[in-house]
């Protein structure tokens, strides 16, 4: 086996990569850095992409994480518009489509996700129809979107929410279709996911849960111009956006033999970081790991991305700390914002928390007693309450949580009491 370059080779340029590099440097580590990125963007803020961006309230350059010039003051040899193509494990190195090739001493996967297509054969492949992915197809969606009528949304989750709430404020005619009997099956409970239907609702949107497309109907130029859902009825609409839901981009990391997910997809890291060969690590949404023992989970947010980047730093760094953040995610729909701390997995109870105004509150989850999450909806003292007690491992009772008579703060007292 070849010795090993020194270097670090980072496959992939979102926020994982750019938190992971920027990390390396302000701790003083001078080892070569590669970023390669497949988009000729250097890394870029993603979540704004499906409400800033697409409405145009955001110009693409307040994307950029850096500006362009930080990473040659940085010594970061950034690579962009080329796709790491295989990974040599035995030689430690890695194929470029340019037919370049780089070495390296550790190499860390940080190739985010996708969105999963609707297929062909259901009409996928037909003009005006979109995902929400990265700046290109935010490019191709924008104009289209501005001169749309009718605009059918599928798929129920949040991306398709979000671009669902966007559409909707820019005045266009909007239809979303989920598959699953409700919205954010997958994610949140019934009662979050009512508040948000609520919401959607009163702003006008056709919202349609546990029916499916057929397939999207074209025009003789092969342009979208409705739809056939499975309950039997047709629309009319001339731009689809596709929001079903993510798929791993771990294609490199299964050629080369290392660990995968079967169901969720992802590459298995430990606590560290690490895949099974240690001089390759995975971070962000590609990253699969165990948490809080309820099983290997795939996390896509910036929070995660970020924190496991810091973590996987330390690891280069041999300063090895587990990763253990308590993850937090968010959603911007119209003037609500979700807010959410900890993760909901493997919920067995729920306690329904009332706001100061209507269509706002939270939602706290347990999980044999213990307190394991809350969503807050544009209820911000409810969020920062619910994610400090997760950090410091404090479980409130739920009687006290489901009365807006008592305070948050007496409500924190009283379980810390009960702690002690």
């Amino acid at each position: 086996m070849a010795q090993r370059d020194s270097g670090i080779v980072v496959v992939g340029a979102g926020q994982a990569a750019l938190t992971l590099c920027e990390s390396l440097r302000r701790a003083g580590d001078r080892r070569s850095i590669t970023l390669i990125g497949a988009e000729p963007h250097p890394p870029y803020q993603r979540p704004p992409l499906s409400k800033a961006y697409l409405s145009g309230e955001m110009p693409r350059e307040r994307l950029w994480l850096k500006p362009p010039e930080w990473y040659a003051e940085q010594d970061i040899d950034l690579v962009l518009g080329v796709e790491v193509t295989a990974i040599d494990r035995q030689r430690a190195q890695v194929s470029l489509s340019d037919g370049g090739v780089r070495a390296y001493g550790h190499l860390v996967l940080a190739t985010g996700s996708r969105p999963r297509p609707l297929p062909a054969a259901a009409g996928g492949a037909l003009g005006g129809v979109h995902v929400i992915r990265g700046i290109a197809e935010i490019d191709r969606l924008a104009p289209d979107l501005a001169s749309a009528r009718s605009v059918l949304v599928v798929g129920g989750g949040y991306i398709g929410l979000e671009a669902a709430a966007v559409a909707r404020s820019l005045g266009k005619r909007v239809t979303l279709v989920e598959a699953a009997p409700r919205i954010l099956a997958r994610v949140t409970c019934a009662e979050t996911a009512s508040m948000i239907r609520a919401l959607h609702i009163a702003r006008g949107v056709d919202l349609r849960e546990a029916v499916s497309v057929t397939h999207l109907v074209p025009d003789a130029g092969g342009a979208v111009t409705g739809a056939l859902l499975d309950d039997g009825s047709a629309l009319d609409a001339d731009l689809v956006i596709v929001g079903i839901g993510g798929v791993a981009n771990d294609g490199l990391a299964r050629s080369a033999g290392l660990r995968c997910g079967d169901r969720t997809g992802g590459v298995y890291v430990d606590a560290l970081c690490r895949t099974e060969d240690h001089a390759i690590l995975a971070i962000g949404d590609v990253a699969l790991f165990e948490f809080d023992g309820r099983g290997p989970v795939r996390l896509e947010s910036v929070q995660n991305a970020c924190d496991q980047a810091r973590a996987a730093a330390l690891t280069l760094l041999a300063r090895s700390e587990a990763y253990d953040a308590v993850p937090w995610f968010w959603s911007d729909q119209y003037d609500m914002k979700l807010q959410i701390a900890g993760l909901n997995q493997g919920f067995d109870k729920t306690v329904l928390r009332p706001g100061r105004r209507p269509g706002t509150g939270s939602v706290w989850y347990f999980r044999e007693g213990r307190f394991i999450a809350v969503d807050a909806l544009s209820d911000p003292r409810a969020y920062m309450a619910g994610k400090r007690w997760l950090e410091t491992g404090v479980s409130p009772r739920p009687d006290h949580l489901s009365d807006p008579r008592i305070d948050l703060k007496e409500v924190a007292l009283e379980a810390a009491e009960v702690d002690a």
